[in-house]
């Protein structure tokens, strides 16, 4: 992702006024479907009575495809203080630290299972030389990061660097090459470096004496990033040509590594052709990104995180609702050249773009993060879980102080965020098997925004157990939802809720607990009928026994 290039991506993006008159025309038939599904609603002092009630139908007996744990992947790209300072303080900091490592970053992350980071970007990775960041760190060059900030890079947060932090958290690795401004050889030489097996080649040998001997493995590697826009600027075939050069001399040693290729943006449908098309029999998935803003004509105003009018937290929500749209038809287009779904989907940067925190550098994309954007991310997540099929892997930008983080940090304090605990509600949707729920929902209102209240999704885990996952959009109205359980054997529900009284309710450094999951005990199930009133403004999950 950039900043600066993303003006020559502009006709990607739907204006929103166009988005709020069309969503609600596209969306009727996805809520009739069951893709955008309904919610209930409980009480709360200053909101407004439940006036329509939703209801769904959950069909545990026609199992969907599983919902792979990477779907909850995270994305850690320099910029700004997403590694240096969020992730990374280095060996001889007074910040506890494991190696260099955060300690309490790490136990955050730990506790939410995190089940894959890509790294090293983003626009960073094709301008990324890979021996940069090798070696003893005194010898390590000092470059300056041109995307983001203007500031001095010193790489001493590398490739051993990297994967010391993928032991830690015991997740998948996802590498991002340079296509941009590298030839291929760089990549596979970067590829034999970190797979080779100890002692076989000259790369493995350099690897062994820079302290590594036992090679690595390599989950996926990104075959560039944005090619459309800061990864070159190019055309889609031309696009498509690079990919298949690339992807073919970049080789594990190291057992399977799938290739993900620079997907489309937004609506950029034309590009995804062109892939699959031309590229499709040589890579393992295509990345799409999406970003949610408020206002969406002019990417130097995008809104702000905090402080917003309810008219933004409605375009919110529904530009939201738009991966719902963007997935589908690029889907679609994929089904076209790969009717069996070999190539994944892979929405590897998604989540909410606001304009800068006021006083920070610009191309830090530091934002506070709010109750508002818990509740896009359980949209999202709902989103992905419909897809499952074809979307087997996801990053949400980003995973420390960038954009929609999980934790911001500041010195040596740190602070979860909301949209950290929808990602802890949902950790039982890692692994398990999607469920059809078929949802009709009322409808919110603001202005000419008209979007369905509810949305959810459904699961079974490994140990067999149902979950289900519902949100209410809509910041003043209760909902209450009743749900029919078909053949599912339940008499008890009950889970953990995220919501709060303002629509900008956030944690900070001072109060670092305003919103974080509460017990939900008002759902009831009697005679197949799960019944819950789900508050305005939140995310919801159930376990059903």
């Amino acid at each position: 992702m950039n900043l600066f290039n993303r003006h020559a991506v502009g006709t990607h993006a739907e204006p929103a006024a166009r988005r709020a008159r069309v969503l609600p025309r596209l969306m009727a038939p996805l809520v009739l479907a069951g893709l955008i599904p309904a919610m209930p609603a409980l009480a709360q002092d200053a909101a407004p009575p439940a006036t329509e009630a939703a209801t769904a139908t959950l069909h545990a007996d026609r199992p969907g495809a599983p919902i792979h744990r990477d779907v909850f992947g995270q994305f850690a790209e320099h910029l700004g203080h997403g590694i240096y300072g969020g992730i990374w303080v280095g060996k001889s900091s007074r910040i506890p630290n494991d190696a260099g490592y955060r300690r309490d970053v790490l136990a955050a992350l730990k506790a939410i299972n995190v089940p894959m980071v890509r790294w090293p970007g983003g626009c960073f990775a094709d301008e990324y030389h890979w021996r940069d960041g090798i070696g003893a760190t005194k010898d390590r060059p000092v470059k300056v990061n041109t995307n983001w900030g203007g500031v001095n890079e010193d790489n001493s947060f590398g490739t051993h660097e990297y994967f010391g932090l993928m032991d830690r958290l015991g997740a998948s690795t996802y590498v991002a090459a340079n296509l941009g401004s590298a030839p291929p050889a760089e990549t596979a030489q970067w590829v034999e470096y970190i797979t080779a097996p100890e002692g076989t080649t000259k790369l493995a040998k350099e690897r062994q004496r820079n302290g590594h001997a036992a090679p690595w493995k390599i989950q996926y590697l990104g075959i560039g990033n944005e090619l459309w826009g800061c990864g070159g600027n190019m055309r889609p075939e031309y696009a498509a040509d690079l990919t298949n050069r690339y992807a073919q001399f970049a080789k594990s040693a190291n057992g399977p590594m799938l290739k993900i290729a620079s997907g489309p943006s937004d609506s950029n449908y034309e590009w995804t052709d062109a892939l699959m098309r031309i590229a499709g029999k040589n890579i393992d998935g295509l990345a799409l990104h999406y970003y949610t803003r408020p206002r969406d004509k002019d990417w130097n105003d995008k809104g702000a995180a905090l402080g917003f009018p309810e008219r933004e937290w409605a375009t919110t929500m529904s530009h939201t609702l738009a991966m719902e749209e963007f997935i589908t038809k690029h889907s679609a287009i994929m089904d076209k050249y790969d009717p069996a779904k070999r190539v994944m989907l892979a929405v590897d940067e998604w989540g909410t773009w606001y304009d800068p925190t006021p006083g920070t550098n610009p191309g830090f994309l530091e934002q506070q993060n709010s109750l508002r954007d818990a509740v896009v991310a359980g949209l999202n997540l709902n989103i992905f879980a419909h897809h499952s099929d074809r979307v087997r892997m996801a990053a949400i930008a980003q995973m420390v102080n960038v954009l929609q983080a999980m934790l911001l940090t500041d010195g040596p304090r740190m602070v979860k965020t909301p949209t950290y605990w929808v990602f802890d509600l949902y950790k039982s949707w890692q692994g398990a098997t999607a469920l059809p729920i078929e949802v009709t929902s009322p409808w919110y209102h603001k202005d000419e925004v008209a979007v369905p209240s509810v949305s959810a999704s459904a699961v079974r885990d490994t140990a067999g157990q149902v979950h289900v996952a519902l949100v209410n959009l809509d910041p003043n109205r209760a909902v209450p939802l009743s749900v029919s359980l078909g053949n599912l054997q339940a008499s008890q529900a009950a889970g953990r809720i995220i919501t709060g009284t303002a629509m900008d309710a956030h944690n900070s450094f001072d109060q670092p607990d305003v919103v974080t999951p509460q017990p939900f005990t008002a759902a009831q199930v009697a005679n197949g009928t799960l019944s819950v009133t789900l508050p305005a403004k939140s995310v919801v999950v159930l376990d059903l026994r």
